[in-house]
């Protein structure tokens, strides 16, 4: 990991504020989503990005139904007959 030398405090809330410039660079907008990980002692922020709930992929996804669908398995899905095909 790379330091960038910022130390800001945790408030009363456990909140901390992220300076605009790191925002800027890492293209963190103002209602972004990050997503939370620990490592050791360490605690990792990474921007969320919405995975397929199928095969775990980030690429070409969109919410259909409140779920996660990339295109290679919508398209997959698309080929399966349906339950009015009698199967």
């Amino acid at each position: 990991m790379k330091s960038t030398g910022i130390v800001r405090p945790v408030d009363n809330l456990g909140r901390v504020v992220l300076p605009i410039e790191l925002r800027h660079n890492l293209h963190i907008d103002k209602n972004a989503s990050l997503e939370i990980y620990v490592d050791g002692d360490s605690i990792v922020l990474k921007k969320y990005q919405p995975a397929c709930i199928f095969c775990g992929s980030a690429e070409d996804v969109v919410n259909y139904q409140g779920r996660n669908i990339c295109g290679a398995c919508r398209k997959i899905i698309g080929q399966l007959p349906s339950a009015q095909d009698g199967e």
